[in-house]
């Protein structure tokens, strides 16, 4: 589920193959609405940082100015794993 609250894109849920595209959408809508960036991606709700829902958020990335745009919040550890391990910390902007 995506949810714009506090200035925040607040993400929850499970992001697995049968919702990724209708994540991806929901979240683009989000992003396309909005004028002001980075913009805070809060992952906090996510229940698994799966590869799919990387790819999710990298998607995002992309639409956003410059495709720096976004900076994420509470990434859940097995993401950051993948994100370590797959050196994507230079390109993805995270925060405590």
């Amino acid at each position: 589920m995506i949810v714009f609250k506090d200035q925040e894109l607040q993400v929850s849920g499970n992001i697995d193959y049968a919702n990724a595209q209708d994540y991806y959408l929901e979240g683009l809508r989000v992003i396309q609405s909005q004028n002001k960036f980075p913009l805070v991606v809060n992952l906090a709700g996510l229940e698994s940082g799966s590869t799919l829902a990387l790819a999710v958020l990298v998607r995002w990335l992309r639409q956003t100015p410059k495709a720096q745009g976004l900076q994420f919040k509470a990434v859940p550890p097995k993401m950051m794993n993948i994100i370590q391990a797959s050196h994507l910390q230079d390109d993805l902007k995270i925060i405590q």
